[in-house]
């Protein structure tokens, strides 16, 4: 039995039937990082002592019959853009390099309050800007599936390391996309709540308005018990939501007979690859074969969605990454000789090309002059995308397009090209425009082997919706029994 191989909700079955402990488990995780990391590079910092020795104490609690949660002893990874106490957080910039958290964000105090085992901080495009991470500052993170190939962006790093089995879940964050496409390209489940139903204090801040603490897991069963952890009101959030307390579990149901799903024609147009569109096409079918009700709509947001995107978030990093100052806990240039150089050099050094690029495009769009001509009317324009999707759920439960318009594209690809990067956002963006819950779950293989994400997207607040559907078409189609990363291609 490969330990890295089980889901989390077998791994606590094991850890109940005593089948396996605590050490054992963390232990076969610890061995995989030692194995794979050099390949595929998906940790800035590695905690895997640390998580022995709490393996250890929590194992001894276990023996002396002490009463413990269910997700005791359960490893997990994080995204490098979550403040964990006492650990770097680096945001994979030059700019944060030797930054430690002096508190932990909300996120990380549910995940210790259940005493599951962090094994360490993973790689991500620099402060979350990317679609491939490969604009981190300390390493590029490659696909497990082929490792001439990106794992997508910007969680790269914590798709990547899920997929290869060095954890059995990890925690990311989604502003554009940044959970469920690297989900889709990593071939595995990526769950993007609604905005303001997990609490985004102590995450570094991208887009504020955007930016939302999501879930990568092996399946769709793993995904909504960690929800159930992470979800949740928060007084240090004013964004948070009180949705009251949810058991996501509850929904992981097989009968979806009458749910309605929407298809956005839009969606499946130019751009999208046949072969990807060819899977969802034969998923939808799917859909149908076991009782939902499939109607093709429009849904003209498309167009006009990515440009308002690119705006706003990047108005919103402009500001927000104004902090980063090289005065207090930054990068601070070494030969500055006054306020002004200090200023300018530090930030020049500390901030790689893309955040660079998106803080001059920012600043830009927020300027004297600028403001109404593309910032204000990218808010208007934002009313618009959430009002058609408002008219969507008047009639569809659920609405099903691709992940990614393409599967995993080769290292170096698109790098040096930021209008192909961003237009690989194309189908992911709208969803964080309107604030609402999206999913990607594997839907296919392409004919190079790699996988196919198809996105659920729902109302918002209706996660248990999206689980439903996700859970009914994940245990028809059996994709983990299928099909599993190669480690093919080889670092070049």
């Amino acid at each position: 039995m490969d330990i890295t191989e089980l889901t989390v909700h077998e791994l606590q079955e094991k850890l109940k039937s005593k089948e396996l402990t605590v050490t054992e488990i963390t232990k076969a995780y610890v061995d995989r990082i030692n194995e794979k990391e050099p390949e595929v590079q998906a940790f800035i910092t590695e905690l895997t002592s640390e998580g022995m020795e709490q393996a250890k104490k929590i194992q001894e609690k276990i023996d002396k019959g002490e009463e413990l949660g269910d997700l005791a002893g359960i490893p997990i990874g994080i995204k490098d853009i979550i403040c964990t106490k006492g650990v770097k957080t680096t945001c994979a910039s030059k700019m944060l390099e030797n930054f430690v958290a002096p508190y932990d964000a909300t996120v990380m105090e549910k995940i210790n309050a259940e005493e599951m085992i962090d094994l360490g901080k993973l790689n991500m495009d620099e402060f979350a800007m990317g679609g491939s991470t490969e604009y981190s500052y300390f390493k590029k993170t490659r696909n497990p599936w082929d490792l001439s190939k990106v794992p997508g962006g910007s969680s790269g790093g914590s798709a990547a390391a899920v997929a290869a089995n060095m954890v059995p879940w990890a925690l990311g964050t989604d502003t554009g996309g940044s959970i469920r496409q690297p989900a889709s390209l990593c071939g595995i489940v990526g769950l993007k709540p609604t905005y303001g139903l997990v609490s985004r204090y102590g995450v570094v801040a991208f887009a504020s308005s955007l930016d939302q603490v999501g879930v990568f897991t092996k399946d769709v069963q793993d995904c909504a018990m960690l929800l159930n952890v992470i979800a949740g009101h928060d007084e240090k959030d004013t964004t948070s939501v009180d949705v009251g307390p949810k058991d996501y579990t509850k929904a992981l149901q097989k009968d979806i007979k009458g749910l309605k799903i929407g298809v956005p024609k839009e969606f499946y147009g130019e751009g999208i690859n046949p072969e990807v569109k060819a899977s969802l096409e034969t998923a939808i079918a799917k859909y149908k074969e076991i009782g939902a009700e499939v109607e093709e709509f429009s849904l003209d947001i498309a167009n006009y969605a990515l440009a308002t995107y690119y705006i706003i978030a990047c108005a919103e990093a402009s500001s927000n990454l104004g902090r980063y100052d090289g005065i207090r806990y930054t990068y601070r240039a070494k030969d500055a000789k006054n306020l002004k150089e200090i200023y300018k050099k530090s930030r020049s050094e500390g901030f790689g090309a893309e955040v660079k690029r998106r803080i001059i495009l920012g600043t830009y769009v927020l300027s004297s002059g600028y403001y109404d001509a593309y910032y204000k009317k990218a808010q208007q324009v934002r009313t618009l995308v959430m009002n058609e999707f408002n008219k969507a759920f008047e009639k569809y439960d659920i609405i099903v397009t691709p992940t990614s318009p393409t599967t995993a594209f080769k290292i170096g690809e698109k790098s040096t090209n930021p209008m192909e990067m961003y237009l690989a956002d194309i189908c992911t963006v709208s969803v964080n425009i309107a604030g609402l819950p999206g999913m990607s779950i594997p839907c296919g293989i392409d004919s190079e082997g790699m996988p196919i994400g198809m996105q659920i997207i729902g109302n918002k607040f209706c996660e248990e919706t999206i689980i439903k559907a996700a859970y009914a078409y994940e245990q028809e189609t059996k994709f983990r029994e299928k099909y599993k990363p190669t480690f093919k291609g080889g670092a070049k």
